[in-house]
């Protein structure tokens, strides 16, 4: 649907954005794709990307660039169809407004009361939306109506169409029950949660297990909302509406999110003068890790040439956990992966969020509380966390 009308509006050269998180536009993908192979010039812009999409095909655009990557685009990333750029979330409006401004944004909005809103996400396009930028949209009959702004301008948008099939609805996105490991990391970073505290999770299996072992109230402060929110809430345990840029869950999550005003701007879910003031709630930051190294410096981004993870709001949410007074950055791994040591001399990617952002480190073990130590106490701390298991990945870096 919509192949006339996306016409209209692709010229040659244009630099497209297209809406990412799990309400994505794919009924307009097709179109999109075919504009990119009539034209042969235009060139891409991507967020983040849950699921593959195979109708949508970076390689049919002269340039495709993925700010924030995910399981959807680890493929085309991996083969050089698409280039990652290395950008924390909270810089992408930064980017998007220079460098990289695209000249139509395509996306997928549900109607309010007011007009026409984001849906399943809010994150950098509304900044995009509000900054000028020409939107091409389907309206979705089914997404969930989540964002706590105003409706957007009418006359930045061209409505191609109402969708009520699959491709209008939000992708589902199902969380594996958790391993024995992951309920004994999660039970140890959530004894370091006090009541009252804005708490703040990345996506996936260990997140949702630390969500699950929360004993106290809590408020949630994140970029991306899980599904274990729900189940929180059901506990008596959340206090307040949730502060997000993206709902990742599935139909359970959208039915309990319709109708509540949780989905801000990345500009205000990680502005790091926000989540570290003092006036707030402590802000303890639970993130999760590929490898660390000696140092205490994380790696989230892939292992070895695989783009198997992402930046996104992993720096800027460990930096205000480790500034908020009574806050921490805590960072949650596994102490092995494949009966290999996740602690390294070397991390085999750079560096995602640096040693002086982390305050303590988790795993199935224990916990190595890293604040006020020097270099050598650090290292020595978390060798002792790991029982002396560390893999050798070449020299350590020089601090």
């Amino acid at each position: 649907m919509g192949t006339r009308e996306l016409d209209d509006l692709v010229r040659p050269g244009m630099r497209v954005a297209v809406a990412d998180g799990c309400g994505s536009p794919r009924a307009l993908f097709p179109a999109l794709r075919r504009a990119a192979a009539r034209h042969g010039d235009l060139r891409l812009v991507l967020g983040w990307m849950p699921a593959a999409e195979p109708e949508l095909d970076p390689a049919a655009f002269a340039d495709a660039r993925a700010l924030m990557g995910g399981p959807g685009l680890r493929p085309a990333i991996d083969a050089g169809a698409v280039r990652a750029v290395p950008c924390r979330l909270s810089a992408v409006p930064s980017l998007l407004a220079g460098p990289l401004r695209p000249d139509l944004l395509v996306a997928t909005l549900v109607r309010g009361a007011d007009g026409l809103h984001l849906g399943t996400e809010v994150a950098w396009m509304r900044g995009l939306v509000e900054a000028g930028v020409p939107v091409a949209a389907v309206v979705s009959r089914s997404a969930p109506h989540a964002d706590a702004g105003p409706a957007l301008p009418a006359d930045a948008i061209t409505v191609l169409g109402d969708v009520d099939s699959e491709l209008g609805r939000p992708r589902e996105v199902s969380t594996p029950p958790p391993t024995p490991d992951d309920v004994a990391i999660a039970r140890n970073a959530a004894a370091l949660v006090p009541e009252g505290a804005r708490v703040q999770v990345g996506p996936g299996r260990l997140a949702a297990a630390m969500v699950d072992a929360l004993r106290v109230r809590v408020r949630v402060d994140s970029g991306l909302l899980p599904e274990a929110v729900v189940d929180l809430d059901e506990r008596g345990l959340l206090l307040d509406d949730p502060v997000a840029a993206y709902l990742v869950g599935t139909r359970r999550l959208y039915d309990w999110a319709h109708g509540r005003p949780l989905l801000h701007p990345v500009e205000v879910t990680h502005d790091i003068g926000r989540l570290s003031a003092a006036q707030a709630p402590p802000l303890i930051a639970l993130n999760a890790a590929l490898e660390i190294d000696v140092d205490g410096q994380v790696n989230v981004e892939g292992v070895g040439r695989s783009a198997a993870g992402m930046i996104g709001g992993h720096p800027d949410f460990a930096g205000a956990g480790a500034r908020c007074r009574d806050g921490l950055s805590v960072i949650a791994v596994a102490s092995a992966h494949r009966d290999r040591p996740t602690l390294v001399t070397r991390l085999s990617r750079p560096v995602t969020t640096p040693s002086h952002d982390v305050d303590v480190v988790v795993t199935e073990r224990g916990s190595a509380d890293l604040r006020g130590l020097d270099r050598a106490e650090r290292r020595a701390a978390l060798r002792d966390l790991w029982g002396g298991r560390v893999r050798d990945t070449g020299p350590a870096r020089e601090t």
